[in-house]
């Protein structure tokens, strides 16, 4: 599937953050782990991608639904209401 830009943004942007799922991004956007990584390896420098790939292997990340406490059971910040087109609005 082709993703615009500004997906492609937020995708990369979710797969960077360390508590939301590979889940979120296949929930969102149709995009399995396999196609995230497609994704990330596309769109970042070499030596970017190997850090995100080290990060997401390491166990720091809780990129895994199966990794994460079984109390969360959100993709999102309960603050998150206030963002849109993933700009933080003005307070």
């Amino acid at each position: 599937m082709d993703y615009t830009p500004v997906q492609i943004d937020r995708i990369i942007e979710m797969a960077w953050e360390d508590r939301t799922p590979f889940e979120a991004i296949l929930f969102q956007f149709g995009l399995p782990e396999s196609g995230a990584i497609q994704v990330m390896r596309k769109n970042l420098k070499t030596s970017s991608f190997k850090r995100w790939r080290k990060r997401v292997n390491s166990g720091v990340s809780r990129k895994h639904l199966k990794k994460r406490n079984p109390e969360i059971t959100r993709f999102k910040c309960s603050r998150q209401k206030a963002i849109t087109g993933n700009k933080i609005s003005k307070r």
